[in-house]
């Protein structure tokens, strides 16, 4: 038998530690399809675990304000470096705690209040910061939104060239959260180009795919890329900007002092060991395999009758219609946990629910894909979630697939032992 990882956990606070014995359990026992989940690696987990989450670092490498940094400076340096290698990039700040930071920092280093920007709806798969009025976006600053093509499901560049030709944005932000389809970064500069606005790229899903040469990258194009480092790029929970480098004094002022005060060391460790990961050749087989399987799942539940938005997928996600089986997202997604598959209900365009119940679901592969599934197991996978949405008050159906759900994590444990 291992050691027991929560030890010394366990010896000061044993309900917590039942907290998170209980939560490996789960993640190790069910299948989890959330797109904006993953697992990292132990070197990820052991670098976020680490001393360094002691030392405080207000300000850059070798420009601090406090004693003791000579250190934890080269994890910042480290990560920085590796960043800027792996996407092509002139500059790159690591200290955002997460993607919504991320594209504060872009924002505030680059707009002032009350300019107007160009963000996705978000009832299409734009995300909060890109002008949802509850969020500090749509609160600073003017948003109008653009959307899909109604009959395709897909972005429509005519139509955000009209917009942008009739509202004259200081700013475009490209990037979505519940968008299947390669996104067009030369269409969108040459949109930004026409009307004289800057090119913002949220990169938050995408990420990891772009890293290993399954998505184009915008940095050719773009401004600035926000993106996080979790989600495809499989590490820990936090965010990042690259810049061009006439922009790399505004980006890290507006992240320090402008909106955040000490950096998370701990984690922008995790981050340099992400970066180095990213930059392994087998992180190219990685991300080709979330495409793949993403592909492979969508087809089989399409297969089963299920409505799959814009006809299928190009990246690690899907948007699943359930109006052919008459359920609703939250329904949908509450029986699903009940039978050991993890995933989150999501509105889809044009969608008749509300945003807490919803007529769809949305499904991601990078999860899976680390834990080394491939697409036979999405044929698999699909056909389980179809016997519990075709009958999802039937408890008995429920624990079978979580039964079989268990039975096939336990060929594919992303956390053994």
């Amino acid at each position: 038998m291992g050691t027991d990882p929560f030890a010394a956990v366990s010896a000061v606070d044993p309900e917590l530690a039942d907290v998170l014995r209980r939560e490996v359990a789960r993640q190790n026992s069910t299948i989890q399809l959330i797109a904006s989940e993953n697992f990292t690696s132990p070197a990820v987990l052991a670098a976020q675990g680490s001393e360094l989450t002691n030392k405080y670092s207000e300000g850059y490498p070798g420009k601090r304000y406090y004693g003791g940094n000579y250190v934890v400076d080269d994890a910042e340096e480290l990560a920085r470096q590796r960043v800027c290698a792996l996407f092509g990039a002139d500059h790159a700040n690591v200290q955002p705690h997460s993607g919504a930071n991320a594209n504060m920092g872009a924002y505030l280093a680059l707009l002032e209040p009350g300019d107007k920007v160009m963000g996705m709806r978000l009832d299409q798969g734009g995300h909060l910061t890109h002008g949802s009025p509850v969020n500090f976006s749509g609160r600073i600053y003017e948003f109008v939104a653009y959307g899909i093509d109604p009959d395709t499901e897909i972005l429509d560049y005519d139509q955000i060239a009209e917009i942008a030709r009739r509202e004259r944005p200081k700013a475009i932000i490209a990037g979505a959260t519940a968008y299947p389809r390669i996104i067009d970064f030369p269409a969108f500069r040459a949109i930004a180009d026409e009307v004289g606005a800057l090119l913002i790229v949220d990169a938050a899903h995408i990420a990891g795919l772009i890293a290993g040469g399954a998505h184009p990258s915008p940095l050719p194009y773009a401004d600035v890329m926000t993106f996080t480092t979790h989600k495809t790029m499989r590490g820990p929970r936090g965010g990042a900007i690259l810049c061009r480098k006439e922009y790399a004094k505004a980006i890290d002022k507006a992240v320090f002092p402008g909106m955040q005060g000490g950096p998370l060391m701990h984690v922008i460790a995790a981050k340099a060991v992400c970066f180095q990961e990213a930059a392994q050749p087998e992180f190219r087989a990685y991300a080709d395999g979330i495409v793949k399987n993403a592909r492979a799942l969508a087809g089989a539940l399409a297969a089963e009758g299920f409505r799959i938005v814009s006809g299928g997928t190009d990246n690690h996600l899907m948007l699943v219609d359930l109006r052919p089986f008459g359920v609703t997202g939250k329904l949908a997604q509450e029986a699903l946990d009940r039978a050991g598959i993890t995933l989150n209900k999501n509105t889809i365009p044009n969608d008749p629910e509300s945003p807490f119940v919803t007529s769809g679901l949305r499904i991601g592969t990078a999860a899976v894909t680390t834990a080394g599934m491939g697409e036979g197991e999405m044929a698999e996978i699909a056909s389980l979630i179809t016997r519990v949405l075709r009958a999802t008050g039937d408890e008995q159906i429920a624990t079978e697939v979580r039964e079989a759900a268990n039975r096939l994590c336990s060929k594919f444990v992303p956390y053994p032992g």
